[in-house]
């Protein structure tokens, strides 16, 4: 009895596995054999091979119509800024919250883990006053700054890796006369290298793939990003789905070559907090 339990169950395990990796592959073979096809052959062959894997012209269109190129350079400039300013806020606000005890210290904690949990779709119209009040509408500063400043999610990442740090370190440095900038610069910063690349990952992905903020903000042509440019391809009677699988490719590259690069990091963390 036990080897047929033992057979089914190794059989509905990769049942399951097989399953999980075709919902999971299914959308990505779509797109990428649907970026190569003209609008005739997308809806004539269905999820069928496309007649050639030389057709680039869908790739060329998106650059053309949908101005990819001015919604990269749009979106670089705010990452940059964006994700540079998350890593130095969330590790200052993590270092001060995490190495000194004040008053209110457990009330300020809170509400940044309250504010992680009010849906943010909730505050659109409240935050549109607030954009339009510091005349920041329409430009490309108001993604930087709402990137920022409309998620704590740095603080939470760094203040766990601060609070794996042994505070010895911090006493041997304050004897050899560092002061607590210098502390901050050269020991603690350097040794939240894992938490900051995290950090770059999921924020570089959440910012990259973010409909809303430019939707909402940003509603000039010239600040487009890449997530908006996809809407150019979108009709009022039908959508363009071969150009926007192209688009969708284009898009996907950058974030897949993040990830392939910063990976290690991540793992290197999760392996470092889990011995000490």
């Amino acid at each position: 009895m036990d080897r047929y339990e033992n057979r089914f169950f190794t059989v509905f395990k990769y049942a399951s596995l097989i399953l999980a990796t075709i919902v999971v592959l299914f959308p990505i073979y779509s797109v990428f054999v649907g970026a190569f096809k003209t609008r005739e052959e997308y809806y004539d062959s269905g999820l069928g091979l496309p007649d050639s894997f030389l057709n680039f012209d869908n790739f060329a269109r998106v650059f053309e119509v949908g101005r990819l190129d001015v919604g990269f350079m749009n979106i670089i400039t705010i990452l940059l800024v964006a994700v540079c300013g998350n890593i130095l806020l969330g590790s200052m606000v993590a270092y001060a919250v995490g190495r000194f005890e004040f008053k209110l210290k457990n009330s300020i904690v809170g509400l940044f883990l309250i504010g992680q949990l009010i849906p943010t779709i909730t505050t659109q119209v409240a935050l549109f006053s607030v954009v339009k009040g510091l005349m920041l509408y329409n430009k490309l500063a108001v993604a930087m700054v709402l990137y920022m400043g409309a998620d704590v999610l740095q603080i939470i990442i760094y203040l766990q890796f601060v609070k794996s740090i042994p505070k010895d370190l911090d006493e041997s440095a304050m004897i050899e006369g560092a002061s607590l900038f210098k502390i901050y610069r050269s020991i603690i910063f350097p040794m939240l290298a894992p938490a900051t690349a995290t950090l770059v990952i999921l924020k570089t992905i959440s910012i990259y793939n973010d409909f809303t903020v430019p939707f909402l903000f940003m509603q000039a042509e010239k600040l487009q990003v890449v997530s908006t440019a996809i809407s150019a391809f979108v009709g009022p009677n039908a959508a363009q789905l071969n150009l926007i699988s192209a688009a969708i490719m284009v898009i996907f590259i950058p974030t897949v070559v993040i990830f392939l690069v910063l990976q290690r990091f991540i793992f290197a963390g999760v392996t470092n907090g889990a011995v000490k």
